[in-house]
């Protein structure tokens, strides 16, 4: 693809996202000049008139909160694992419109791998929280080979989307409420802990969570969260929500650019 393109990233509130970074120096690494990669502040609501006001130059869109369902409805085509999911990160530019895939799902896996996860075949693993990022890690998990995941939230009836979800992918799915008794146990019997909720929440369950020996914590701003700061004093293996943001994006530079992601350059840029 020759010429100047752009892509960007949409959300509300945008000014912190990490991901210029990312694909700036991803594109400078392939010799694009003339593409750019900027912030847009946008929200769910706004995000189809923005998106169909842009020109035949733009490749490609970051979607993040909270505009991920939004983007989902306005695609004309839509990866699977987005409609698992319910909602897409990421719109590429398609003859006769915009395709929407979820990378999030590469995210979990991928951070997970790189973390020496090992193989996670027919184990169990646990899911903390039932909101956006749980079911891109449901999704990731079953990927992998787990076989069953507690899902860990204040109540069934707001985790029923991320169950159905987790079912939709295959997984056995057990609800555990974070007063449940059973929850230290649960953690300390599973493969992985994925924790997707913000520190605060996670805080007051730090000792039961902590029980988990292999941690990712989708949190990477304030960094170590007290749960992070708990696995790593008790001997455990825990990973940041960085590498989860580092391992999204590789997947998309790949899908607007058409070209592989120059992983070790973006990795760089982030540190």
């Amino acid at each position: 693809m020759s010429g100047p393109r752009k892509a960007a990233v949409l959300g509300s509130p945008i000014e912190h996202s990490k991901s210029p970074l990312l694909h700036r120096a991803a594109y400078e690494s392939l010799g694009l000049t003339g593409w750019t990669y900027e912030r847009i502040e946008c929200t769910g609501e706004q995000l189809p008139a923005l998106v169909e006001s842009l020109g035949p130059e733009w490749v490609g869109l970051s979607v993040t909160m909270p505009g991920k369902i939004a983007a989902l409805d306005y695609a004309t085509e839509r990866t699977p694992r987005a409609v698992t999911i319910g909602s897409a990160n990421t719109l590429v530019r398609i003859d006769g419109g915009w395709r929407a895939d979820c990378t999030d799902v590469d995210g979990v896996s991928g951070a997970l791998i790189a973390g020496g996860v090992g193989d996670l075949t027919d184990s169990s693993a646990v899911v903390i929280g039932a909101g956006g990022t749980a079911r891109p890690a449901l999704v990731a998990l079953a990927d992998l080979g787990v076989a069953s995941v507690s899902v860990v939230a204040r109540d069934a009836g707001r985790a029923s989307g991320a169950i159905d979800c987790g079912a939709s992918a295959g997984l056995e799915i057990d609800f555990v409420a974070f007063d449940d008794p059973r929850l230290g146990e649960v953690c300390a019997d599973s493969s992985v802990l994925v924790s997707t909720v913000p520190a605060v929440a996670a805080e007051p369950f730090t000792g039961q969570l902590s029980r988990a020996r292999f941690v990712l914590d989708a949190i990477y701003d304030p960094w170590p969260t007290p749960l992070a700061s708990a696995v790593a004093a008790s001997g455990g293996i825990v990973i940041g929500g960085l590498a989860m943001l580092l391992n999204q994006a590789f997947g998309q530079v790949e899908q607007f650019t058409g070209m592989p992601a120059p992983r070790e350059v973006m990795a760089a840029a982030l540190l």
